[in-house]
């Protein structure tokens, strides 16, 4: 499945060389629908990426495509600003009767602009003003997004370094099992508040994934989160959960915070809010700390009415049963047993794999594995890329509505690219 060097000419001679995905998929994409993208050339390739947890609906769910045309074709809104909208309205009532009341959770919700950096730099911003501090923690690995403030709580080291200035304000604690399980939760952290020696600014907030996606499927224990909010509790911080790609599903529930049993003081979503891979991201937070004034935060994409359209028919379609939950958690053992084959085959020496629900991670030890089964993967098609620090993870993420028959043919096909690769 090679392409002709004319077929990319002008993505390598007038394309900025910072892009990145489509160098590992040397393709010409032109048609998707499900869990399946089609090239120009007439190649299939079966999807275990989904639009970096975008697209946990499938590519052009037709539920929300038909939501979406009507929209149009009647000339609804389309760029909105905050101003008030019949699509806003629907999306806000469904999210409040769907996700938020049968849940308990007690937010406001805050539209900052179209992607997640966006919601994260308003959760900054917010936990900062509320508690008039500067200080913000962050955990080992942690990925927050590409903006300043977000890049100040991310971890990586080659992320960090495009900021081309000094990423402050921001503390890296360890995350859950950093240590192999040698030392107890939360005690350096702890230390250093209790310590005033410690040089370590009173925190406003504390920021962190349930599964660090990028940092290598990196899943934190319900119990871990548990520790972490009363931390939080005792010491005066407020806790953000990025829940940017964990949310919508991903790891079973709505939130991936909900398996821990805990409510958040701030959450971030984005990505698969909007259901159909058009940009949209929330910043919910407890009713008390809406302290904003009005404009203080703005930008001229935070209202996204198409979006609005398909994320309130995602909800309305996918969330009012429990089933997608449900689901979800069966197609996980699926790729559960899967994975465990494949680390039997090896013998069970040199990887390791983890997840939850619809996110999985295969780790290699020797890191330059993990590339070459996602190169082998692309050209028996199946999509997939690699997480962690040094990109030693291959990292599967396919979407929510997957058959078990699509996902035991991409998983058959890693299973192969591993063995081919070995």
């Amino acid at each position: 499945m090679t392409i002709t060097p004319p077929a990319l000419s002008v993505f390598q001679t007038l394309e900025s060389e910072v892009r990145s995905y489509c160098r590992g998929w040397p393709a010409v994409f032109d048609r998707a629908q499900g869990s399946y993208l089609h090239d120009e050339d007439g190649h299939t390739y079966l999807d275990f990426f989904a639009g970096a947890g975008s697209l946990n609906y499938g590519h052009n769910n037709p539920v929300l495509k038909r939501a979406l045309i009507d929209y149009l074709e009647r000339d609804g809104i389309t760029h909105g600003l905050d101003m008030a909208t019949a699509a806003k309205r629907a999306f806000l009532e469904s999210f409040e009767n769907v996700v938020l009341r049968p849940r308990d959770l007690p937010y406001k919700v805050m539209f900052p602009g179209p992607t997640g950096t966006n919601a994260v730099e308003a959760a900054l911003k917010l936990a900062r003003k509320v508690k008039g501090r500067e200080a913000i923690v962050s955990f080992t690995n942690a990925f927050h997004g590409m903006s300043l403030g977000s890049l100040a709580v991310t971890g990586n080291a080659f992320k960090r370094a495009g900021a081309g200035i000094p990423l402050v304000h921001g503390t890296p604690m360890p995350f859950d099992n950093y240590f192999d399980g040698q030392v107890p939760d939360f005690l350096w952290f702890e230390r250093l508040l209790e310590d005033q020696g410690s040089g370590l600014n009173k925190p406003a907030a504390v920021i962190v994934e349930t599964v660090q996606g990028e940092g290598g499927i990196n899943v934190a224990r319900p119990e871990w989160l548990r520790a972490l909010k009363d931390l939080c509790e005792r010491q005066d911080m407020l806790l953000i959960v990025d829940d940017i790609q964990m949310g919508c599903g991903r790891t079973g529930g709505f939130f991936s915070f909900e398996e821990a049993g805990i409510t958040p003081d701030i959450v971030t979503l984005s990505k698969s809010i909007s259901g159909y891979g058009l940009p949209m991201s929330l910043c919910l937070f407890r009713g008390e700390l809406d302290i904003w004034e009005p404009g203080e935060h703005n930008g001229t994409f935070r209202g996204n009415n198409p979006a609005f359209v398909t994320a309130a028919a995602a909800l309305n379609t996918y969330w009012t049963d429990g089933q997608m939950e449900k689901q979800t958690l069966a197609r996980g053992e699926q790729v559960e047993r899967a994975l465990l084959a494949i680390v039997d085959e090896e013998g069970g020496r040199g990887l390791s794999f983890r997840g939850r629900g619809l996110v999985w991670g295969i780790e290699f030890d020797d890191h330059s594995r993990a590339g070459r089964i996602c190169s082998r993967a692309f050209e028996l098609g199946l999509l997939l890329e690699t997480s962690g620090p040094e990109s030693e993870v291959v990292k599967l993420l396919p979407p929510l509505t997957v058959s078990p028959d699509e996902l035991d043919e991409g998983l058959r096909i890693l299973a192969r690219a591993v063995r081919e690769t070995a």
